[in-house]
């Protein structure tokens, strides 16, 4: 364990990081899944409202620095292709 405050503070200022980068990581991925399922079930229009939900969520953890930017562009480009080759 930290022995300095300085020490303390950056480990505190971590864990509060990790905790808030987790919860941003999960809704991603259960984001991402909902797209995924609603290609079998829902409408294309559904399935279109989704994906933009998704893109909207990726690419505001890439800009708060959870994710790299190449991993949300990738993560959006495979989503994208999924819903365009299913929907037409």
């Amino acid at each position: 364990m930290a022995n300095h405050k300085s020490a303390l503070k950056r480990a505190t200022q971590n864990e509060i990081r990790r905790m808030r980068n987790k919860s941003t990581n999960t809704r991603i991925k259960k984001v991402t899944k909902e797209v995924q399922l609603s290609l079998n079930e829902d409408s294309s229009e559904m399935t279109l409202k989704k994906l933009n939900t998704a893109q909207s969520l990726i690419d505001k953890a890439a800009k708060k620095g959870v994710i790299h930017k190449k991993t949300a562009a990738r993560k959006i480009s495979r989503l994208s292709k999924l819903v365009v080759a299913t929907t037409t």
